[in-house]
């Protein structure tokens, strides 16, 4: 019988963003049964806490779709780092530090602005949450494993499955950080909610974003298409693309900080926070409260 949690991420409002499943405590559990708990809930991500291995570390996490592992993502970040302060995790530096396949994630906790935005809590790197109640973490987006432009072959087959044209792409990169991502660029955020995939012709993680008018709550919309063998079609709201297209954008086809919205086609109410530091550090924020705590057997 393991500690358990099921966190809602990416949302002030409950039930509205993403959810991860977080098991404490998992370091005896071998790798198949990691991924049969994966496959049994269903979510897009379950994540794992382990002792860490590197001595900076907090903890260590892995974590895992209905299809396999990934090396890195980002609503499973922030889910699990307010997990494991939840659970009485004490950082043992100014930030909470996270261990992974793509290796340390740094994470702070943030405040929320009455004006809209975000800052610092204090201390940086947070106190234990309220159990039930909401914090606000934002992590520091990991390099890039691959960028740069995007073929025309390949832009072809992205955007078939998408009934959309390559015209119709205002710009289009790489921008895999782990999961494999490729960012696509419309010209509204409209025209990214208007999309209809053909989910099982997707052979390629794809991002899309588009920007809604100026003075919204929200600079641009998200969504996120997954390719049939991570067992997901859409993942509600991603903060790994959000990372990997605020390295992308921020500060130069968008504000250096501004808010996403994402999941708006499923029903999801997410709001990413994306900051670019002046020393060029993306930092990926949102809003994470628990909704089911209790344990788990495996």
């Amino acid at each position: 019988m393991l500690p358990f949690r099921q966190v809602d991420v990416f949302s002030r409002e409950r039930l509205l963003g993403n959810p991860v499943a977080v098991v404490h405590d998992a370091g005896e559990l071998t790798d198949a049964e990691l991924a049969t708990f994966a496959r049994w809930t269903n979510l897009s991500e379950t994540t794992f806490l382990l002792t860490p291995t590197v001595p900076t570390a907090d903890y260590r996490l892995r974590i895992f779709t209905p299809g396999g592992e990934l090396p890195f993502a980002g609503h499973p970040t922030i889910g699990s780092a307010h997990a494991w302060l939840e659970a009485g995790g004490v950082p043992r530096g100014e930030y909470v530090v996270q261990e992974c396949a793509a290796g340390l994630v740094p994470l702070r906790r943030l405040a929320a602005d009455p004006a809209g935005g975000t800052q610092p809590a204090s201390p940086p790197g947070g106190t234990t949450p309220v159990p039930g109640g909401v914090s606000r973490l934002a992590f520091a987006a990991p390099p890039l494993l691959r960028d740069g432009p995007v073929d025309d072959d390949l832009l072809a087959r992205l955007t078939a499955p998408l009934g959309i044209e390559p015209a119709d792409v205002v710009d289009a990169k790489w921008c895999d950080n782990g999961p494999g991502w490729v960012g696509l660029r419309l010209a509204s955020a409209r025209q990214v909610l208007a999309l209809a995939p053909d989910f099982a012709a997707i052979e390629q993680d794809t991002g899309v974003v588009g920007p809604y008018p100026e003075g919204g709550e929200c600079a641009v919309e998200v969504r996120a298409f997954c390719a049939p063998h991570l067992g997901i079609t859409e993942d509600p709201v991603t903060g790994s693309l959000n990372a990997s297209l605020g390295q992308w954008l921020a500060g130069d086809v968008l504000p250096t900080s501004y808010v996403a919205s994402q999941g708006t086609a499923l029903g999801r109410r997410g709001r990413v926070h994306v900051e670019k530091a002046e020393d060029g550090t993306i930092w990926v924020g949102g809003d994470a409260h628990t909704t089911i705590a209790g344990t788990v057997r495996i």
